[in-house]
């Protein structure tokens, strides 16, 4: 974990808190701080259905994000920041999240993150740090809050811009983990009359058969898909850094060995 959780007493944003001599500074407020650097390794194991990575990479998600123990700004890298975060950061709802301890402390900081990602614009992936929330609250067994922040999620996917096949896959997904089954099944039942590629369509159809059983379980792309052979996932770019315009057929495709 980059760094531990900060109080509600941590100073605002904007402040200028020294820190480690020699750390990073957080873009936000101008703190220092040590940040350990993460060099993901290329996980082994199928990722799930909504693209949550395999082991090992899948048991590190508490140093996906850093995080300024002074201001409580969290990101990839602290270090830089969209020039509408800090206003994101100093204001009420944000000061809110991060001192409600009813939420994980891991889950909080990827809450922080897609809140300031959401205020700044970047929606689609404020929908993937609320989805990292999910998984979070997943581990420790909080199906309440897993429900809850996948439903959020959703709602960030939709109100961006048109989705592709890989965040309509997510989506479907998202909705019947959280047990909303009309929506998931007519998600899924618009993206099965879309032109799609095969792996998709395979997917989708492996969504349907779960959303008419009520399965609101974790299940991986290995239940839609041939066994993955040992190469990196469909998500492992994503973490630290942008991975390439790829569609999700190329990468699937990449994934199981049939690329």
């Amino acid at each position: 974990m980059a760094t531990s959780s900060p109080s509600a007493g941590s100073p605002s944003a904007g402040s200028k808190t020294g820190g480690a001599p020699g750390g990073l500074r957080c873009a936000i407020c101008g703190g220092e701080s040590r940040q350990p650097p993460f060099r993901p390794a290329p996980p082994e194991q199928a990722p799930d259905l909504d693209l949550r990575p395999g082991e090992p990479l899948r048991g590190t998600m508490g140093r996906w994000l850093q995080q300024c123990p002074h201001c409580a700004y969290a990101a990839p890298d602290i270090g830089r920041a969209h020039p509408a975060a800090a206003d994101a950061v100093a204001a009420a709802p944000f000061r809110a999240l991060i001192a409600d301890t009813s939420h994980p402390p891991l889950a909080r900081r990827f809450l922080a993150w897609a809140h300031v990602l959401e205020e700044t614009g970047a929606l689609h992936a404020a929908a993937e740090a609320t989805l990292h929330a999910a998984w979070v609250a997943d581990d420790m067994n909080r199906p309440e809050l897993a429900a809850s922040w996948r439903q959020e999620a959703v709602a960030l996917w939709r109100g961006g811009p048109a989705l592709d096949a890989e965040q309509s896959v997510r989506v479907i997904d998202a909705l019947r983990r959280s047990e909303a089954w009309g929506d998931a099944a007519a998600a899924a039942e618009a993206l099965a009359a879309a032109q799609t590629p095969e792996a998709v369509a395979q997917v989708v159809a492996l969504e349907r058969r779960l959303i008419a059983a009520r399965d609101a379980g974790r299940h991986t792309m290995a239940s839609a898909l041939p066994p993955p052979a040992r190469r990196p996932h469909v998500a492992h770019q994503k973490v630290g850094r942008a991975a390439p315009a790829e569609g999700l057929w190329a990468r699937l495709r990449r994934l199981f060995g049939k690329g």
